[in-house]
């Protein structure tokens, strides 16, 4: 059965001076008006689960205007356990525990996934590449232990480097030591998320002909380091980057940044052979999205047992007929979901049944 989420309470959180919502076991629908408050439940339910919020905010901008401190509480149940999880936040300062004890962002996944499904990510195949590699990462974060770690660090030693090439004359023996940490941060950054795709593509590529049909899709890494990074150990990264590293030294200097690595890499998406960024229509985008949403649901299932919250943020809406079908009927079925719209018409008697409805504004 694994962990459900069964209540969420926001005090002061955001636009919420008080806020408490009991989460059914399938389908939550949380229908209101826009600017009642929907995302930023669903933004606290992502925290809650993942550590990280979608909307990237800062400690302060989680504070209800005119409150000193704000904090998110939840509960999950199941398998005999009982597991709360909070978020207190002010101004400089956000903090997590789990059953009363002090713990990282970085811990906080793993008890429950979740998985977020916002109308921004219905662009996710046109948009730039940073947008990939994030929704790649994201996953990665709650899915594999030490994922964060390996982010920031990797992010550090860039950001270093960078500041290094930035400045007017670079002291060219502290770039070969930032080169060293890069290569290094790089190759385990890069061999974590390669694993990571290797199991999550098959899904994409299965998922989406469940949904189109006859059309096929291949999902694909991009790595600036070789088409063959993925059949390389952690050590022979390390040498290959090092190596690139070397190599783009004198385009690096003229750019002032950084120009190889896991940071510059894309997950690129083909529909029978052409490139769905530039060829396919808005409709095939949006299914390959979905597909990777899908895709995700069932990975996380594998990683921890039980099939994790699902997140749908007034999507709904910007879906045809079609593929909201698909989204009740390969999504919906089996998955604890909490999904906000501003219209009930997008559900029929059937979706809704059994599921509990919660009114904003």
């Amino acid at each position: 059965m694994g962990l459900l989420a069964t209540e969420l309470t926001l005090t002061d959180f955001r636009s919420a001076s008080e806020r408490r919502v009991e989460l059914a076991p399938a389908t939550t629908v949380l229908v209101g008006p826009n600017a009642s408050g929907k995302t930023n439940t669903v933004e606290a339910l992502q925290m809650l689960t993942a550590g990280f919020s979608f909307r990237k905010p800062t400690p302060a901008q989680l504070v209800r205007e005119g409150a000193p401190h704000g904090r998110a509480d939840l509960r999950l149940e199941g398998d005999g356990r009982v597991l709360d999880v909070r978020c207190d936040v002010e101004p400089g300062r956000r903090q997590f525990s789990r059953n009363g004890k002090k713990i990282h962002a970085g811990d906080v996944a793993g008890n429950l996934m979740s998985v977020l499904f916002t109308p921004d990510d219905l662009a996710l195949v046109k948009r730039g590449a940073q947008g990939r590699r994030d929704e790649l990462d994201g996953f990665g974060r709650q899915s594999a232990p030490g994922y964060s770690r390996l982010l920031a660090a990797y992010g550090r030693a860039v950001d270093q480097r960078n500041r290094l090439l930035k400045e007017e004359n670079p002291d060219l023996g502290l770039l070969d030591a930032w080169d060293a940490s890069v290569a290094l941060g790089g190759a385990a950054l890069l061999h974590s998320r390669l694993r990571l795709f290797s199991r999550l593509a098959p899904k994409v590529e299965e998922a989406y002909e469940s949904i189109s049909g006859a059309e096929g899709l291949e999902c694909a890494y991009s790595c600036g380091l070789g088409a063959d990074a993925a059949e390389l150990s952690r050590d022979e990264l390390a040498t290959r980057f090092a190596d690139a590293l070397a190599a783009a030294r004198p385009e690096d200097l003229r750019r002032r940044q950084t120009t190889v690595g896991p940071h510059r890499d894309d997950v690129v998406f083909t529909i029978d052979g052409r490139d769905a960024r530039a060829f396919a229509s808005q409709g095939q985008q949006r299914s390959a999205v979905l597909a990777l949403k899908m895709a995700e649901v069932l990975l996380a299932e594998e990683v921890v047992g039980s099939r994790p919250l699902l997140l749908l943020d007034d999507v709904m809406s910007e879906l045809d007929a079609a593929r909201r079908d698909a989204v009740v009927g390969l999504l919906l079925r089996g998955t604890q979901a909490v999904i906000t719209t501003t219209n009930l018409g997008y559900f029929s008697a059937e979706d809704l049944a059994g599921a509990e409805v919660v009114r904003y504004g």
